[in-house]
């Protein structure tokens, strides 16, 4: 599970990014801005999950589907796979 993103670490991020556009950041520096996009990206989609979650749909028969039931769509499954070879 990904850390949670306090404030400290996005401000760190943001240090890091203005510190890129001004000046150049070095390897170690380059690393830990690598490091906390990651962490930030993947809070990022720990939250979006949850919060998808917890939606239902209504079907146009009625029922209630819950979207954590849901499968992916394929498309969607290619797409994470791709970002996963990179």
């Amino acid at each position: 599970m990904a850390a949670a993103m306090n404030e400290t670490r996005i401000n760190r991020i943001n240090e890091l990014y203005g510190k890129s556009k001004n000046e150049g950041l070095t390897p170690e520096e380059k690393e830990e801005q690598a490091k906390l996009r990651a962490e930030y990206v993947a809070a990022v989609r720990a939250n979006l999950r949850g919060t998808l979650e917890q939606i239902s749909i209504v079907e146009p028969d009625g029922s209630i589907t819950e979207l954590k039931d849901k499968k992916p769509h394929k498309d969607a499954e290619s797409l994470e796979d791709s970002r996963r070879a990179r």
